[in-house]
């Protein structure tokens, strides 16, 4: 007999993100805005990539570059 479990089994719905900062309506990332910053880093103060955070190529290169301005000036460690 094969697995039973197979049937019931349901798929988990796959929706496409959506970059926060584009539905918000943000076009320029201040580096000194360090709540905004935190929010896309890990705990240990790594980059989060496009496919986990759903930015857009664009935002995801000036979050990057200002979190990058951030950690030279110690406003994020």
């Amino acid at each position: 007999m094969k697995n039973t479990n197979m049937k019931h089994r349901r798929r988990k719905v796959v929706r496409k993100k959506q970059c926060r900062l584009c539905e918000n309506k943000i076009y320029e990332i201040d580096f000194k805005d360090i709540d905004l910053l935190k929010r896309f880093q890990t705990e240990g103060g790594k980059i989060l990539p496009r496919r986990i955070t759903g930015n857009c190529f664009v935002h995801q290169k000036k979050l990057a570059a200002a979190i990058k301005r951030a950690r030279i000036l110690a406003f994020i460690l």
